[in-house]
């Protein structure tokens, strides 16, 4: 069994560093994911294996492709990518399955011809920064590939069944999803992981996504992290399920961000489905708990998970309600994630079926055009409003009664205030309600309608009373002019 640092001694390590430089912050940014296979093919000369109608095969998108669309994601608003893995994949398939998805490397340091070259990567990079965007690479520091030729190469540098049977952490000690785990106690594997990231920050890449963190070892994971702030890089940990104590706990340690799960299951629940909204409030009253809540990963789907238009069993109103889920993102405080496609909610089920090839404008429906301007909208009204983007974030008592179909918190930044109100019922509705029950101070407000363009939801304060117009199953921001 490979020494384990608990999470709690984990804690202590950190906040016994006396100095420490200055965090990296993705407060105010708005990640895109991508996978570049399932992207956009920008050179037809690398599509050795591609069968686009295969889900599990090959399907030709590559680094050239994601960098001739640059200006797509421009279009929404985005200002970072994230890309799941480009590393060089084990060349045979596994479970009748590609290596399409980059989580099975053989080469750590090499792109994946089927993705183009590392000259290709140097390219995209410069071209996003030039665009003013940041990258987020994704990074492995789990495993190998099943059939990677390191794994016969170098044994010592896997954990067998030996250490799997006689492990107190199974989670960590044992494969995941039978991949060849590392050991990163090894002091070769130690230091061919950190300077993985050393080699990747020298090819462009501003923030890492770490993969699988549940499942490495908590001291490698410090000697990570604490190389990685001192070399500037925002870190993204994914904990699959984390909730917000877990995501707490690891900013503690220091991650910069987790995704924070939870919501997405909450969201899922009362924004896709007809849950209560108590639901999403019950998450988001437990914000004061995050030592960084402008950094925490929020989304409405992703790789790994069902597509969130599949919620519903009718195309139209999965449509509907992502739109809805989108605008209610972009309320709130953190750092929102859209999985490409999502912005036109897109449908799939679990794996691979949420990892259908990306369809652009000239392949899309009335509905989908849709749904992308309002993504498009929202994303405009957040970076457009300082509240918005960095602002604080506080939960307002909604009276019970109201509780079930109606969310409203504020968003401040300095003397910028806004107002936003998640709207579950499902019909356009009035509400009025005392400003001594929300705690909004005083004053009045005329007629205001909603930042987000096109929509028609209303604010206004008369008499001590907010009144609200909101359309049915829907999110609204408003700017708030009160003392």
């Amino acid at each position: 069994m490979r020494p384990l640092l608990p999470l709690t001694a984990l804690l202590l390590a950190s906040a016994a560093a006396q100095t420490a430089p200055a965090l990296p912050t993705f407060e105010g940014q708005i990640i895109y994911q991508v996978m570049p296979d399932r992207f956009f093919d920008g050179d037809q000369t690398n599509n050795a294996g591609v069968d686009r109608s295969n889900l599990r095969a090959w399907h030709g998108g590559d680094l050239p492709g994601l960098t001739a669309k640059l200006p797509y994601v421009q279009k929404l608003g985005a200002t970072a990518l994230w890309l799941t893995p480009v590393y060089r994949q084990q060349t045979v398939n596994s479970f009748d399955t590609a290596p399409y998805h980059g989580y099975w490397p053989a080469d750590f340091r090499d792109v994946d011809p089927h993705f183009g070259t590392l000259a290709d990567f140097g390219k995209f990079t410069a071209a996003a920064k030039a665009a003013g965007m940041r990258v987020v690479l994704d990074q492995v520091i789990n495993h190998y590939g099943y059939e990677a030729p390191t794994v016969r190469q170098q044994p010592a540098w896997f954990n067998g069944e030996a250490q799997c049977a006689a492990s107190q952490n199974r989670d960590v000690d044992c494969p995941l999803s039978g991949l060849p785990d590392l050991r990163q106690s090894n002091p070769e594997v130690r230091q061919f992981l950190l300077e993985n990231a050393d080699f990747w920050r020298g090819q462009g890449v501003d923030a890492f996504r770490y993969d699988a963190i549940k499942h490495v070892e908590g001291p490698f994971l410090r000697d990570l992290l604490a190389r990685d702030r001192a070399a500037g890089t925002w870190t993204l940990g994914e904990w699959y399920d984390a909730d917000t104590g877990t995501v707490a706990d690891w900013q503690k340690a220091g991650f910069d961000s987790l995704f924070l799960f939870s919501l997405q299951g909450a969201m899922r629940q009362s924004v896709m489905g007809s849950s209560s909204l108590t639901n999403v409030a019950n998450v988001l009253a437990r914000q004061d708990e995050l030592p960084r809540p402008g950094e925490v990963a929020l989304f409405l789907d992703n790789h790994d998970v069902p597509r969130f238009a599949q919620g519903s069993l009718f195309e139209d109103e999965g449509q509907a309600r992502t739109r809805y889920g989108l605008r209610a993102l972009m309320t709130l405080k953190g750092v929102p994630v859209i999985w490409q496609g999502t912005e036109i909610a897109m449908r799939g089920a679990g794996d691979p079926d949420n990892r259908r090839s990306m369809r652009f404008e000239n392949e899309w429906t009335a509905a989908e055009r849709e749904v992308f301007g309002a993504a498009q909208g929202a994303i405009a009204a957040r970076k457009a409003s300082r509240a918005l983007s960095v602002g604080d974030q506080k939960l307002l008592p909604v009276p019970a009664r109201l509780e079930d179909d109606l969310l409203l918190l504020t968003r401040q930044s300095g003397s910028e205030r806004v107002l936003a109100a998640w709207h579950g019922g499902r019909e356009r509705k009035t509400y009025s309600i005392r400003l001594t029950t929300l705690g909004l101070g005083t004053g009045t407000q005329a007629v205001t309608r909603s930042l987000y363009a096109g929509q028609d939801a209303k604010v206004s304060v008369s008499g001590g009373w907010l009144h609200l117009s909101l359309p049915g199953r829907d999110a609204a921001a408003f700017t708030l002019a009160l003392k």
